[in-house]
């Protein structure tokens, strides 16, 4: 099987450009070929970056080079900002032109919220008429496109964000200067949707229990990007009582270095205040490390079913939760051994075995017997 991704792909920084890297190589594993069309910036075996966002023609771009690779699927990974002005209404061209020429097209839909605004009712109902099969993460996403859009019950399928193999980073704390503290993390872009400063705001009560507790920020900005919250966000920090215990990184972050973030952690809070299923919560479990979320359907369902944290919904239960975690080490320990257990559904080399099925699912083969035969060149 051929298999083409449009989508970012690293180095370009983007949480959509991470999950393709980690699909497509889960996917390469299962030996089958992957090709991957991409913005500008993006590089790899297999790589092709032919557009940016600020592009007219995106779609023309796209299409030329996808269907030269003559794939036996593409999976277009879909994020509003990906594709161009107006919420990326320029893919809709691309499927179209799939459609037409008879390639199957299946399109992973990140964002799907309970509730469609008109822009996303008109984006989201023309994809799913012109993919060949759907792919959302949560349930409540597909029970969203069903209600809306009636009758693609069978189009549409629930595949969760997938997990890496545990890769734990030696010594982290040490690496970090945080031997022997209790370790608090916020990671991940500076966003009010994110609601950081929700634990800022109260970290100071989770500080007093123990001076070894340590806040450690390390979150990311894009340039100007809600520059006020930013500002607001840190006048908080520098006038926190707790200052002293609150610890600030800076960088941009590459995966290693992240991994060693993650390592060194011993809760990760995540008080969003929206949005859908997340990355970041993806990365925590890969380093079993336990969580303390707010009530968004994603994050209920992953500690369900992982058993990887606690939901809380208000500043006080928030508190409570993260303060049960780093006190108590054997409820700590317990939790990291659940997550070590249950999220091995949610491996990538899973996940993508799932999605071949999806993608076989849509190949009409027209020689029967046949079997695709691929043998990768040795690196």
């Amino acid at each position: 099987m051929r298999v083409c991704y449009i989508s970012t792909y690293p180095p370009t920084e983007c949480g959509i450009a991470t999950y393709t890297q980690y699909l497509s190589c889960a996917v390469r594993k299962l030996d089958k070929e992957v090709h991957v069309v991409s913005q500008l910036g993006a590089k790899g075996h297999n790589v092709y970056p032919v557009y940016s966002p600020i592009d007219n023609d995106i779609a023309t771009r796209l299409f030329h080079v996808s269907s030269k690779i003559t794939p036996d699927v593409i999976n277009v990974q879909h994020e509003y900002g990906l594709f161009g002005a107006e919420s990326g209404v320029q893919i809709l061209d691309f499927l179209y032109r799939c459609k037409m020429a008879n390639l199957p097209t299946v399109t992973t839909l990140h964002t799907v919220y309970e509730e469609l605004e008109k822009h996303q009712e008109i984006i989201l109902g023309s994809i799913c008429s012109s993919s060949s099969a759907i792919i959302v993460h949560e349930p409540y996403q597909k029970q969203t496109l069903c209600t809306y859009f009636p009758g693609i019950d069978d189009k549409v399928h629930v595949m969760p964000h997938g997990v890496r193999e545990n890769v734990k980073v030696e010594d982290a704390k040490k690496k970090l200067g945080l031997e022997g503290k209790k370790v608090l993390l916020l990671a991940g872009y500076f966003r009010p949707i994110k609601g950081f400063h929700k634990i800022v705001r109260i970290f100071p009560e989770i500080a007093k229990n123990d001076p070894n507790i340590i806040l450690l920020v390390a979150g990311k900005m894009r340039g100007l990007e809600y520059a006020e919250y930013q500002r607001y966000f840190f006048d908080l920090i520098n006038s926190s009582p707790a200052f002293d215990q609150i610890q600030v990184l800076r960088g941009q972050f590459p995966q290693h270095t992240f991994d060693t973030i993650l390592s060194a952690a011993d809760v990760l809070a995540m008080p969003y205040e929206g949005g859908a299923q997340s990355g970041i919560m993806a990365q925590a479990a890969a380093f079993d490390l336990p969580v303390v979320a707010s009530p968004n359907p994603s994050f209920v369902k992953y500690i369900n079913e992982v058993k990887g944290g606690i939901i809380a919904d208000d500043e006080d239960e928030i508190s409570r939760a993260i303060i049960k975690i780093l006190m108590d080490d054997n409820y700590r320990n317990s939790m990291r051994n659940e997550i070590s257990e249950n999220k091995r559904p949610r491996l990538w080399i899973n996940i993508a075995r799932g999605h071949l099925k999806v993608y076989e699912s849509v190949i009409n083969v027209p020689y029967g017997k046949a079997r695709y035969f691929y043998m990768p060149e040795d690196d």
